[in-house]
């Protein structure tokens, strides 16, 4: 049973910083590109950032670029996503998600989904 579960949301205020955590097991992804979106209430799911386990290439959203980044460890087959500068506008769902289809940023091309983690950015 494939399984992506992510740790790390809480309450922090702006400027804060937090780093989420994703855990994946159930089946190897090491051809797979692993990445984050968020959802905040009333928005639609929005891409963050995706690395690839291979040659650990990246991609992020232009709003987190500078703010947020992405790395993985094989070993332990866990994805990170380190928020710094955080803002409120940051505040939402965060999921964690995985695809075979490379470093997309479309929720679509993601065939493994983490049930979500929540982040507040209070002002």
């Amino acid at each position: 049973q494939v399984q992506l579960v992510e740790s790390g949301g809480g309450l922090v205020q702006a400027g804060g910083s937090l780093r989420l955590s994703c855990t994946a097991s159930g089946r190897t992804f090491s051809s797979y590109a692993m990445g984050w979106f968020r959802q905040a209430p009333g928005k639609e799911r929005e891409f963050v950032a995706a690395i690839s386990w291979r040659g650990g290439s990246t991609r992020y959203a232009d709003v987190v670029k500078g703010r947020f980044t992405i790395s993985g460890d094989n070993a332990k087959n866990t994805v990170y996503l380190q928020m710094n500068s955080l803002k409120p506008e940051d505040t939402a769902v965060y999921f964690c998600a995985a695809s075979p289809l490379g470093l997309a940023v479309v929720a679509g091309a993601y065939h493994y989904w983490g049930q979500g983690t929540q982040v507040t950015v209070s002002s």
